[in-house]
């Protein structure tokens, strides 16, 4: 058994049950047939002992000095007439009158006599000259005294000779049932072979272990999403990643709040970033869950800081053309304008950092302007500080308003010719606010989803910056391309 499959040892299983519920069956039938025969044997011949006992004829020679003359014939005819094996009538002390063999006239009956006598009728099997049978003994009564007595009966040998008639025809149904049995249970093991590719129960134990202790090992959410959209498997990652309830397998992926499922996307589920990735399979579709906070975390620093030194080469960039300028004009000797020029463009330069500086007293936002307002200059870009601008170091995240204020310039840059940055503090409240005269923002789930103005559908900046602004416990409004976030103070 053990090398056989599962579907091979469910056949030989259930061929052998169906076998003992068919021969159970068919036993069970055969007693009660046994048993129904006997009692219709014992019925017929109860029948046939009291009509004769009661029979006029039997009173009448019973008075006959040679009884046996009239009652012998008598009892042959009804005999012959009802079927039964024997009739035999006796005096009361069992001497026989009549009997199928002539020869056991005047001998005594064989058999159980006292009940008739005390005027009862009775039935029994006993072993008499003719062999076993079914037989019944009942008075013949003349004025309240037992004048004579019957016996009729069936013998044992003809009852079952009628049920081995039937035993054939019970032996040909209980046949069909069994090839009816099989044959059903070859349909259900086909099907059976086909559902688990032949293998037996241990490799399939087996491929269950090893498929339980993947899923709760692997790091990765993992789900797998029916072809009707229901969510028919999820490992405990994804139950945490995606924050799944516990009844979450059998449900629609929509009731679930969970977004419909693509190729491969970034998503925010909570304060979480995380890379979705979906195949096809046979059974739906299965999706694939990666944490990213961490690594989007670092991926922002470094962007921030990337920022920084693109701000730094920008400074660069412009300080080198304007010293070329100025080295240029004195080459031509023409000093005074060289002079000039310089200190132009070293009072504007100054101007701008005096302005920041002396408006934004957190050293990392400040930096952060400064930095964004050299790459819009070096992109063509007029970036905008606003006189209301006017921010103390208010004990917020630094590094949650680089993402703020980063990515709202970031994108608004990318999308205008004209940006404008207004922050500053109000009723507990620091108010940044960002605008540019670009197309502004289509779409309200910009902070949730993946969303740009590049068109290729996997912006994250506006995502990041609605879960920056949640952490913070604030708010954010869009009115067009005006953007305004109010973060608590204090």
């Amino acid at each position: 058994m053990r090398r056989l499959s599962l579907a091979g040892q469910m056949l030989v299983l259930q061929l052998l049950v169906v076998a003992v519920a068919v021969v159970g069956g068919a036993v069970l039938a055969l007693v009660q047939a046994h048993e129904l025969l006997t009692d219709e044997a014992g019925g017929t011949a109860r029948a046939v002992a009291v009509s004769v006992a009661n029979s006029p004829e039997v009173l009448a020679a019973l008075d006959e000095p040679d009884p046996t003359a009239e009652l012998q014939p008598y009892a042959e005819r009804v005999r012959l007439a009802t079927g039964v094996d024997f009739i035999t009538i006796m005096k009361p002390d069992g001497t026989r009158y009549t009997h199928p063999n002539p020869a056991e006239i005047g001998k005594r009956f064989l058999g159980h006599t006292e009940a008739a006598l005390a005027g009862r009728t009775f039935t029994e099997t006993y072993r008499g000259t003719l062999g076993p049978s079914r037989r019944v003994v009942t008075p013949v009564m003349r004025n309240g005294e037992v004048r004579a007595l019957v016996s009729a009966g069936i013998s044992i040998d003809r009852i079952s000779a009628r049920l081995r008639g039937q035993l054939a025809w019970g032996a040909l149904i209980a046949l069909l049932a069994l090839a009816l049995g099989a044959g059903g249970t070859w349909l259900v093991t086909v099907r059976l072979r086909r559902q688990t590719h032949g293998l037996g129960p241990v490799e399939l134990g087996r491929i269950h272990g090893h498929h339980d202790a993947v899923l709760h090992a692997v790091r990765e959410g993992l789900l797998l999403v029916g072809k009707d959209g229901t969510l028919t498997l999820c490992n405990d990652a994804a139950r945490t990643l995606l924050d799944l309830p516990p009844d979450a397998e059998g449900r629609p992926v929509a009731e679930l709040g969970l977004p419909d499922h693509e190729e491969e996307r970034i998503l925010l589920i909570g304060e979480r970033v995380l890379a979705v990735n979906s195949a096809p399979s046979r059974l739906g579709t299965v999706v694939t869950v990666r944490d990213h906070t961490e690594l989007q975390a670092l991926t922002g620093q470094l962007d921030a800081e990337r920022g920084f030194a693109d701000s730094l080469r920008s400074v660069a960039h412009e300080s080198a053309n304007r010293l070329h300028t100025v080295i240029t004009l004195v080459e031509l000797g023409r000093s005074g304008e060289a002079v000039a020029f310089g200190t132009k463009e070293l009072r504007t330069a100054q101007q701008l950092t005096d302005r920041v500086m002396g408006a934004v007293r957190e050293p990392v936002l400040a930096a952060l302007l400064l930095g964004k307002s050299a790459e819009a200059a070096e992109r063509g870009v007029e970036l905008v500080i606003g006189h209301d601008t006017e921010v103390d170091d208010v004990g917020v995240d630094p590094g949650q308003l680089v993402t703020i204020v980063g990515n709202l310039l970031d994108n608004a840059i990318d999308a205008a010719s004209k940006v404008e940055v207004d922050i500053q503090v109000k009723a507990e409240n620091l108010i940044i606010k960002v605008s540019d005269d670009g197309p502004g923002l289509t779409g309200s789930d910009a902070f949730t989803k993946g969303w740009t103005t590049k068109g290729d559908g996997h912006g994250l900046g506006l995502a990041l910056v609605g879960q920056a602004v949640r952490k913070l416990g604030g708010t954010i409004e869009v009115a067009g391309s005006a953007f305004t976030v109010k973060v608590p103070v204090g």
